[in-house]
């Protein structure tokens, strides 16, 4: 029996699945098969289908088969980034001449991806607003082959409905991809809601302890599925196996970390709306959120990331990121460790002035699981 049919509960899968008993020691973790190649049974005669590690690594098999179940997708590949996993995503996608709907806020890297790599290859793409089914519909042309969208997205905490955008993808002809970092598969399955493809930076929420840097596409259909893992041997950029285990001991708390990061988070929003000195506060959680409705409808809960807007612009915000103590001043997202930065001069430093430029004001946070009073008493000396 398949391990993803192991249970239908997220826990024991993320646990479970993908893990089995190494064979010859009864290990419970499955081995680091650090190993660049494989004693082959005569010529052509794969042991166990293995022959050359950037093709298939039993560490990394391990993993792709976890991702997969967690996302009750067909086929996940893990990758050495989250970018690279999407640059093998749109080079399979994509060829010269087609077009992409991209969010009015999303990841910098991402961006910057469209912007300054895949357009010179004659790929074009278009700026909507991804929460808004008929700003999409309007932004799609004959020539667009996929619809990219980050829910929560990346740093204005945008909500999009992927139900609505599957069928507008759909009726277009083209692929609905999400970027489900922020949310993880506990707090939301795009592909149950409709989603071609799932992406992820495996070094946020997925490894969770800042330790690792990895990313991972998971495809509802096998025949997608096959293409992508062509080309990911045919570029390269697989996750190296210490990766891959190190993301997969991480999966394993994977539930109750992000149970505690929505709590804390949903503490610190609620703070932040208090507070004289913050003038907006951007959490899915909270009533006032415009996506509120259809985060609790698509999401287990509202996710650890934060961001908020001070008053006293640029200077202020950049303030409040160097007085913070408990809060770690520094890029990235997802580890136990509470993070604070500015977007406009850290992540997205790569959309100004473009359609995605955030405002000079905003701080974005990534909430992390200590107590949160003491991430409380932190964020109110920070703002003075």
């Amino acid at each position: 029996m398949s391990d993803r049919h192991i249970s239908q509960h997220f826990e024991t899968v993320a646990i479970h699945a993908g893990n089995t008993a190494d064979p010859l020691t009864g290990a419970v973790v499955p081995p680091i098969y650090q190993v660049s190649t494989y004693k082959q049974d005569g010529v052509g005669g794969l042991r166990g289908g293995y022959e050359y590690s950037r093709s298939a690594n039993p560490t990394r098999t391990a993993l792709e088969e976890n991702l997969a179940a967690l996302e009750g997708g067909r086929r996940g590949l893990a990758f050495a980034s989250g970018l690279a996993a999407e640059d093998c995503l749109l080079r399979t996608l994509l060829a010269p001449g087609d077009h992409v709907v991209i969010p009015n806020d999303a990841y910098g890297g991402t961006f910057r991806l469209f912007a300054k790599v895949v357009s010179r290859w004659g790929v074009e793409w278009s700026v909507a607003d991804t929460s808004d089914p008929a700003a999409v519909r309007a932004a799609i042309t004959p020539k667009t082959k996929a619809v990219w969208v980050e829910t929560p997205s990346n740093p204005l905490l945008g909500i999009t409905d992927i139900a609505a955008l599957s069928h507008v993808a759909r009726e277009a002809g083209a692929k609905l991809v999400v970027d489900n970092t922020f949310a993880s598969p506990y707090l939301q399955q795009p592909l149950a809601l409709g989603a071609d493809v799932v992406v992820h930076s495996l070094t946020k929420y997925m490894g969770g302890h800042s330790d690792v840097v990895g990313g991972a596409l998971v495809v509802a259909d096998q025949a997608l599925g096959e293409e992508l893992a062509y080309h990911q041997n045919a570029m390269g950029a697989v996750a190296g196996p210490m990766d891959a285990w190190l993301v997969l001991r991480g999966i394993k708390t994977l539930a109750v970390r992000m149970d505690r990061h929505s709590e804390n988070a949903v503490k610190v929003a609620e703070m932040l709306t208090r507070h004289a000195r913050v003038t907006r506060v951007l959490y899915p959680g909270l009533p006032e959120h415009p996506g509120h409705e259809t985060a609790a409808k698509q999401m287990r809960s509202f996710g650890g990331m934060v961001s908020f807007q001070v008053e006293g612009g640029e200077e202020a915000a950049v303030e409040v990121c160097n007085r913070a103590k408990v809060f770690t001043l520094g890029e990235s997202l997802g580890g136990v460790e509470s993070l604070i930065e500015h977007p406009g001069r850290m992540t997205h430093a790569s959309v100004a002035g473009s359609l995605l430029e955030v405002p000079a004001d905003l701080v974005r946070l990534s909430v992390g699981i200590e107590n949160v009073d003491d991430l409380l008493e932190d964020l109110k000396q920070a703002l003075g």
